[in-house]
């Protein structure tokens, strides 16, 4: 055998079926990865800065030489590693080279695709695994991220003030076969200034948008792969702000989102009121606190002064009239600050919070596309 250099999309789909191992340094690993990959690291950081370091200021063979020093003492323990994380994944290969034993599959990547995977790869092939390794390494994987924004996906954005449950809807739709992707679950943020209490910590940038890709190929693909034509779906997402939390959807796609089609939610205020303290009305207390201290500007004193009095009371209810009142004025300059509004936006009327309002949304939307089909 021998490891086989394989293209970004071959690799990205075999992803599915074998285990990717990442052999850079653990900080390059936990700035951003390729989704799904396991940390196998061919140098530690400070390791990596030593070779590096050599390869600048003596030569290449000087740098290798260093790196062999690392390189050494590790290749039983890098194989062990390696047959653990195939053994913990769950897509196996069964094929065997002399019909006698399993072979291991791996795909593994570096930074460009070359000295670092190259090693691990013949460590790893001599040792008995089939081996891919890409083609141009994590940095042809990110050219492969941003030229993803850059498509023309076919978009519908899921819209509605504050409160409308539009994140449940989300889930509703995808239960009924839409296709969809909840930014807010990959930016580990509901998108306000209350959207960090209760979520994990945020992704880097870059993780976000290495996620956000992925789920966008898939949705394509699984487009790609109908066998109906007029089942070719669009793909759902929430309304959002560019800006959720830390991180920032592309401007690329974020264009695109600008002037896809709108389907939004009119439902009335007492019942967005309800559900948006049903959702928050249990938070840590000091949190919300901080929160509206947060917005004090934009939200002015008296009415920052206000909420935060109300809660302090037990008041929740009352607190969250004020906040939501200021999101609804904050989402409807959001909401037409886009151009061709008028042919974009298709509200649909429900009478309340609930995810039955999915069949609506449904119906509307298929019919839109009935008509223009038609």
């Amino acid at each position: 055998m021998a490891a086989e250099r394989t293209d970004i999309e071959s690799f990205l789909h075999l992803t599915g079926q074998y285990p990717v191992i990442d052999v850079r340094s653990p900080g390059e690993y936990q700035h951003a990865h390729i989704p799904g990959a396991y940390s196998l690291p061919l140098f530690t950081d400070e390791e990596r800065k030593v070779v590096g370091t050599a390869y600048k200021q003596q030569s290449r063979e000087t740098a290798i030489k260093e790196g062999l020093d690392f390189f050494g003492p590790k290749m039983r323990k890098m194989v062990e590693e390696a047959e653990a994380i195939c053994k913990n994944h769950h897509t196996q290969n069964s094929q065997a080279e002399n019909g006698t034993h399993p072979v291991n599959r791996v795909l593994v990547y570096c930074w460009r695709g070359g000295m670092r995977s190259s090693a691990v790869a013949w460590l790893l092939d001599i040792y008995g695994f089939k081996v891919h390794t890409l083609i141009g390494g994590y940095k042809k994987f990110r050219n492969h991220v941003l030229e993803t924004f850059r498509l023309p996906h076919p978009l519908y954005i899921l819209g509605g003030f504050t409160g409308s449950g539009k994140t449940e809807l989300l889930k509703g739709l995808q239960q009924k076969g839409e296709t969809v992707i909840d930014l807010e679950a990959i930016a580990s943020h509901k998108g306000s200034a209350f959207g960090n209490i209760g979520m994990p910590k945020q992704p880097t940038q870059e993780m976000f948008e290495n996620k956000l890709a992925l789920q966008l190929r898939k949705a394509v693909s699984n487009n790609e792969s109908s066998e109906k034509a007029e089942s070719y779906s669009p793909i759902w997402l929430e309304d959002e702000s560019q800006r959720i939390g830390l991180v920032n959807i592309p401007h690329e796609l974020w264009k695109t989102m600008r002037n896809a089609p709108v389907w939004f939610l009119e439902i009335p205020f007492e019942e967005r009121l309800t559900h948006i303290v049903q959702e928050y009305g249990a938070l840590d207390q000091e949190r919300l606190r901080d929160a509206i201290g947060r917005i004090s500007q934009k939200l002015g004193s008296l009415n920052a002064n206000t909420a935060i009095s109300m809660l302090n009371e037990g008041n929740i209810r009352a607190c969250f009239e004020i906040l939501l009142r200021y999101y609804d004025k904050f989402y409807f300059r959001s909401l037409h600050n886009r151009e061709g509004l008028n042919s974009l936006l298709h509200s649909i009327e429900c009478k309340s919070v609930t995810v039955e309002n999915a069949d609506l949304v449904i119906q509307q939307s298929h019919a839109k596309k009935q008509r223009i089909q038609a």
